[in-house]
């Protein structure tokens, strides 16, 4: 029985690696078509995002598969339940991914505006933390898990320039609003994957640590603020 649960954890494992390349894939083209105003590639992200979809649905099938039939228990059920959480960060990954191509082919179809530098910034910070995340998860590793955890701030600090001078320009050309609004959304866009990258940094430490560090600020501060 051992060796077909192992057999199945590492079918898992394997589903969710190819899962987070995707995911990476699919920023890199939404950003690609960003910077290239490609409307055909915008149209493939549309189509890039089902297969993800799809890998997302089959992981579901496998984690109520291993439950049902196969009763992991300690550290491989701790692996399952984090591989279901961190596909569903991946799924949404996708998701904001073609949200952004929708922002791009917006763009691509308006009078043409500069992609700023401090976008293409966040946009490589967001892409190597997720990049990180997945390293860790592929390694179980958790120091670099945690690594991922302490660098949140830093585009969360990106993606508030981006907004700031976004404002600024609706301030100064309000004809440039519909593009400067784009640009917004697409620096909230690549914030949130920074954000599901910590989400799986943390589902890294569940699995290799057994500790839940989910919501663990926001309730370590309601405690203190309680006593």
């Amino acid at each position: 029985m051992r060796r077909i649960v192992d057999r199945d954890l590492e079918s898992l494992r394997e589903m969710s690696l190819r899962m987070g390349t995707l995911a990476e894939g699919i920023v890199s083209k939404a950003l690609k078509a960003l910077a290239e105003a490609d409307l055909e590639l915008c149209r493939e992200v549309q189509a890039d995002d089902l297969d993800i979809d799809r890998l997302d649905v089959a992981i579901d099938a496998a984690v109520l598969e291993l439950l049902a039939t196969k009763a992991p228990v300690a550290s491989d059920l701790r692996f399952v339940l984090a591989t279901k959480a961190i596909a569903t960060d991946l799924e949404r990954v996708g998701d904001l991914a073609r949200n952004i191509a929708k922002s791009a082919a917006r763009l691509a179809e308006a009078p043409r505006v500069e992609i700023p530098a401090k976008l293409d910034v966040l946009a490589g910070e967001s892409q190597r933390l997720l990049r990180k995340a997945l390293d860790a998860y592929a390694d179980t590793d958790a120091e670099r898990a945690r690594r991922v955890l302490e660098q949140d701030d830093v585009i969360d600090d990106s993606e508030r320039r981006v907004i700031r001078d976004a404002l600024a320009e609706i301030t100064a050309h309000p004809d440039r609003s519909p593009q400067e609004i784009d640009l917004i959304m697409i620096a909230k866009n690549l914030e949130r994957v920074g954000d599901h990258a910590t989400n799986i940094a943390e589902d890294v430490i569940l699995i290799a640590e057994a500790r839940n560090l989910k919501h663990s600020a926001k309730l370590r501060a309601a405690s203190e603020g309680s006593s």
